[in-house]
């Protein structure tokens, strides 16, 4: 079957690219070719901004109950083709079917939050702060925003720009090149909304050329990105230095710390699932296992017995629990990382390297992969982005809390406890922006932020739930003082109050 050659969305309209460069799409289970993602051109790029932004004054003009039935209306068509979307998702990106279905339900819980854009876009007023003069600022939006979601998460990320359609700006959606097709099907339902044109756009293309142009535009006013550290602080550098906001989540390497009090029979898949949901291509992914000394054998033993339950295989296939990684470069980075995890005197405990995987013999597998390092390591330093996981056993939890802190990511840490001393302890103490007790994958609600420290977020308002208010809107502060033109009534009603309350 001919591959389809996506088309990119622009000023309400699906347009196909004059580029001569067009990169492949390949499904990671069968290395076949499913779609041609096309390099946007420059004019290309240029058009789309121009209309976005002529586009922005009469949106940003929308009543907020009107952009809000928008996105009514698009919750209830997205919610009719989930299980397309879901597909998608598996035949592009490799993950399991239950996976891509968790990732559609908490995409739509972003749609839900950003439906109540009336409400967060309120601003807030005092009179009286001197003399007849009273204060108040409202909520103004911006323009037109850059979204570069990654390729772990098409849909879910993809949908951060809900949230800056609400405030009233609007979008250009930039796909990831390895999964453009999960987001050219939620741009296509959200064009049976009737969205005006120009306010939602999607481009297709690379990051350092289609990303790049979009983010050093002088049509945009910011970006919203989500990827490796690398790149993150990359584009969040870029995007300041061109006077746009910014907010990039990067990398991770979460550790997990189990206490010598934790019921391990009961805790440990939930630790193994955290490990290898979603192949270990996620940012709240588990990637080093942390467990004090008097538990650690049984520790390991569990952990290392459930990993090799794990069922390699198409995702869409009953009984397979792992994946494919997303690509063939990816899946090649890993068995480098491995490679030097060994030479670098980690010990191989599970060796997922070469899996046979009889139906899909040219798949991007790897097995879960897990080693036995120390921290100083660089197995155990920097993210690996897939199945690969090491284990660490360690005097208590101070040391553990210490090689938490040690760590350049500041993503997420867990605890595993039955003592909630320990666990407040834990939590004040971790130097990062989430806290996992007792739940070793902690991703917040769409109603909560969620964001890093250190390499893990660049910038320091984070791009969902009510902080993405803030980043997609400005503050104005209106101070205003208006002579009275009641000429003698308002002195009459003082009268009249000081008569009722007795001040006479």
């Amino acid at each position: 079957m001919e591959p389809k050659r996506l088309k990119n969305f622009i000023n309400g309209q699906w347009v196909e690219s004059k580029t001569h460069r067009w990169l492949e799409v390949r499904n990671p289970a069968t290395d076949e070719v499913i779609a041609l993602c096309p390099e946007t051109t420059p004019d290309e790029i240029d058009r789309t901004v121009r209309l976005a932004q002529e586009a922005f004054w009469s949106w940003r003009n929308t009543p907020p109950p009107r952009r809000a039935k928008f996105l009514f209306d698009f919750h209830e068509k997205l919610q009719k083709h989930q299980d397309e979307i879901a597909g998608l998702i598996v035949n592009e990106n490799g993950k399991t079917l239950a996976d891509a279905r968790g990732e559609i339900t908490r995409a739509m819980e972003y749609v839900e939050h950003a439906c109540a854009g009336p409400e967060l876009l309120k601003g807030s007023h005092a009179e009286d702060v001197g003399t007849g003069v009273d204060t108040m600022y409202i909520r103004e939006p911006l323009g037109v925003f850059v979204f570069l979601p990654p390729f772990n998460f098409p849909a879910m990320i993809a949908l951060y720009f809900v949230w800056g359609l609400a405030a009233g700006d609007t979008a250009i959606v930039k796909s990831s090149r390895l999964c453009p097709m999960t987001v050219t099907r939620i741009v296509e339902i959200a064009e049976e909304c009737g969205f005006p044109k120009g306010v939602l756009n999607l481009l297709h293309g690379s990051g350092s050329g289609v990303g790049e142009a979009l983010v050093t535009h002088p049509g945009t006013v910011g970006v919203s990105f989500v990827g490796s550290s690398e790149v993150g602080e990359r584009v969040y550098k870029t995007a300041i230095h061109h006077n746009k906001r910014a907010q990039c989540q990067g990398g991770a390497k979460n550790h997990v710390l189990i206490a010598e009090d934790a019921i391990i029979d009961e805790i440990m898949q939930n630790v193994v699932d955290s490990c290898f949901g979603h192949v270990g291509e996620r940012c709240f992914a588990v990637s080093n296992v942390l467990a004090v000394e008097k538990v650690y054998g049984k520790v390991k033993e569990k952990f290392l017995d459930l990993s090799k339950k794990l069922v390699l295989g198409y995702g869409m296939e009953k009984g397979v629990t792992l994946g494919p990684v997303v690509s063939k470069e990816a899946l090649n980075e890993m068995l480098v990382e491995v490679d030097q995890g060994i030479k670098d005197g980690a010990k191989l405990l599970l060796d997922g390297r070469n899996p046979r995987v009889d139906k899909y013999p040219k798949g991007y597998f790897i097995g879960p992969t897990v080693f036995e390092a120390e921290p100083e390591m660089r197995i155990f330093q920097l993210e690996v982005f897939g199945p690969v996981r090491c284990l660490k056993k360690v005097k208590d939890l101070a040391e553990g809390v210490q090689i938490i802190n040690q760590s350049p990511y500041g993503h997420t840490a867990n605890i595993y406890t039955e003592n909630g001393g320990w666990a407040r302890e834990f939590a004040r103490l971790v130097d990062v922006g989430q806290v996992g007790i007792n739940i070793g994958t902690p991703a917040p609600i769409a109603y909560f932020p969620v964001g890093g420290r250190k390499i893990s977020m660049f910038g320091d308002i984070r791009g969902r739930a009510n902080e993405a208010i803030d980043f997609y809107t400005d503050k104005k502060v209106i101070i205003s003082r208006w002579h009275s033109s009641f000429q003698g009534v308002a002195k009459t009603l003082d009268d009249g109050f000081a008569m009722k309350y007795g001040k006479k």
